[in-house]
């Protein structure tokens, strides 16, 4: 079978130059909310380097969604910033993607601006903090904050926006019976844990197709633990997705407050992590972290056989993401009937990549060796690959020759 890597692709209003888009991968490179020099450098190098769209990861579409210090809140305020990266991406023969969300139960105080919230009160370990349950007039408000959003990233010049429904965050917060005890319409069945879901999706939807934009929506296949979501209930889900006519679902899984490996597989430096940590929680780290975090191998290609079987029950376009990191790999996701393909680390460690694979053969492979340095530091630094990392701690060092 030739392969369609770089054939062009019609997502919605937008023609891809090729199937490859970067994933919405943290990249930790914001400042007080807002884009900077080195998130702009950084996209317009991936763009530079062939990708067919490049996406902005992770934007707040309130100030309540925030999770770091280091994130996007998308807002009238960075306009001018975004539309400086979007204008410079064009420039390079790439579209522009920005991914919008809420992170829900993981946050601060300090960073939200409120007591954190989610769909259920308790207490969220992963970022060790009480949470609040929504009340029904915020559920309205943080739905109709994801139109909002829509319109604020098309005035930024983005050509595609990406809401994130998946890993933990608010939207996959009510999706699953793990995070989502509420006794009203928005919990206990299936029909009304997707309720707030259908509300964001609506208004999201609706704006895009507004302002003329593609939509994407990243989908959790499963959370990664008894519990949560497994595959029967996340097609269900993925079905009500596609009948609000989006032009693309993202196939991903994993929860980050609970099974984050299951999200990017590999194993987890816990020295680099805690190195990089604040210092209320680097020990912390270092004696829990290899009881708390569970670890998951990596594989090339490592949610195919499960995206296969959304692949089966769906008629519209999926979007294939986890584990790609060659030429083989990603043709063996098209060939299995994914119209496009995420990647992030293998941009991480080479914003070139994708005009590597058109210039080389088939053997071409991305050098990442997922030890997962870049995943350890980037919510406290920024994403960065070890490769690119000069005078590296000694035992950083030591500890990422150690892993397999």
């Amino acid at each position: 079978m030739s392969s369609t890597l770089f054939t062009p692709y019609k997502l919605g209003p937008v023609t891809l130059r090729n199937r490859t888009i970067r994933s919405a991968a943290f990249e930790s490179m914001g400042k007080d909310f807002g884009p900077t020099r080195q998130l702009k450098d950084y996209h317009v190098a991936v763009a530079r380097g062939g990708v067919g769209m490049t996406t902005l990861a992770y934007a707040a579409v309130c100030r309540s969604g925030l999770s770091f210090n280091k994130q996007l809140w998308l807002r009238p305020e960075i306009v001018p910033g975004l539309r400086e990266i979007t204008d410079a991406v064009h420039r390079e023969g790439a579209a522009a993607a920005i991914q919008i969300g809420h992170c829900g139960n993981m946050t601060h105080w300090t960073t939200a601006g409120q007591m954190p919230i989610g769909a259920s009160t308790g207490f969220n370990l992963y970022a060790y903090t009480p949470v609040r349950g929504m009340k029904r007039r915020e559920i309205e408000q943080v739905a109709r904050d994801f139109g909002t959003a829509v319109r604020t990233a098309r005035d930024a010049g983005f050509d595609s926006v990406e809401v994130h429904a998946g890993h933990g965050y608010l939207i996959s917060q009510f999706l699953s019976p793990y995070t989502n005890h509420r006794h009203d319409e928005y919990g206990g069945s299936l029909e009304n844990r997707m309720r707030f879901m259908r509300m964001c999706l609506g208004e999201a939807v609706e704006a895009a197709r507004a302002c003329g934009m593609a939509i994407t929506v990243k989908h959790n296949m499963y959370d990664g633990f008894k519990g949560g979501i497994e595959i029967p209930e996340s097609i269900e889900i993925a079905k009500v997705i596609e009948s609000f006519g989006v032009d693309g679902i993202v196939l991903s899984g994993g929860f980050v407050s609970k099974a984050p490996m299951a999200v990017m597989r590999g194993l987890i430096p816990i020295y680099t992590m805690s190195y990089y940590s604040p210092l209320w929680l680097r020990y912390f780290i270092r004696w829990c972290g290899p009881f708390m975090i569970k670890q998951f191998p990596f594989e090339e290609c490592y949610f195919l056989e499960d995206a296969k079987k959304f692949r089966a029950a769906l008629k519209g376009p999926l979007i294939y993401v986890g584990g790609l990191v060659s030429r083989e790999g990603i043709d063996r996701a098209l060939d299995s009937g994914f119209e496009l393909v995420q990647m992030a680390r293998a941009l991480v460690n080479d914003p070139a990549f994708v005009a590597k694979l058109r210039e080389g053969d088939a053997a071409t492979r991305s050098a990442c060796d997922h030890r997962n340095y870049c995943i350890a530091r980037m919510y406290s630094v920024d994403m960065k690959c070890c490769k690119h990392c000069d005078n590296l701690p000694r035992r950083i060092v030591e500890e990422l020759k150690r892993l397999p």
